[in-house]
């Protein structure tokens, strides 16, 4: 199911066609899965959603530096989680579940996330996402939202006026109901770490 991107920085859903990106090992030097799993802080034996997992690059690399976790890798294009499924097939990964959204077992996943791990899509997520990943966040669970910084001088990522600055991300989850907590600085990124409050005045 794809979700109406109402309120989306980015004019389009990301092309399955490049999927190949995602699985640049560029990615992992420039954002290393170390420092995100660092960031996310979940819980032992916890429940982190990938939210917009696409082919599961760091869905996996979590779970495998983390085994005591659940990883749900879930993205709104059945073609993107074909490639994660392919992966495990070929090597399994303990605790990585492929989850499409708009399905049951997506559903399923509403109100028992400790962790929603939202990777280089603040700027793709409309308003029915983000009122999504509120969704399935546990009363006490958080959200880890990391994406491109429109101000970074190295020149990655997405056209910069596709991109939220720090404060432009800050201020879209915080208008949408989420309390930021903690703002990081990354080489090329940016990260809020997040509770979500609920909306006062919502559309």
């Amino acid at each position: 199911m794809e979700l109406d991107r109402h309120g989306a920085k980015q004019p389009h859903r990301f092309d399955p066609a490049k999927a190949g990106k995602l699985d640049d090992p560029a990615r992992f030097r420039l954002l290393p899965p170390e420092e995100v799993l660092r960031l996310l802080d979940a819980p032992r034996n916890g429940l982190v959603v990938d939210f917009g997992t696409g082919t599961g690059a760091y869905a996996l690399a979590l779970a495998a530096l983390r085994p005591d976790l659940r990883v749900a890798a879930l993205d709104e294009q059945a073609a993107m989680l074909e490639h994660l499924k392919a992966k495990l097939a070929a090597r399994p990964v303990a605790g990585v579940e492929p989850v499409l959204s708009g399905t049951p077992a997506a559903a399923a996943l509403n109100g028992r996330a400790d962790r929603v791990l939202a990777l280089n899509v603040l700027h793709e997520l409309g308003d029915q996402a983000l009122g999504q990943v509120a969704a399935l966040l546990k009363p006490d669970g958080r959200v880890l939202f990391v994406d491109w910084n429109s101000q970074s001088a190295g020149g990655e990522g997405p056209p910069r006026d596709h991109v939220y600055s720090p404060e432009e991300g800050a201020a879209r989850v915080q208008a949408f109901g989420f309390a930021v907590e903690k703002k990081t600085l990354l080489r090329a990124h940016y990260a809020l770490n997040a509770a979500y409050r609920g909306r006062i005045n919502p559309d």
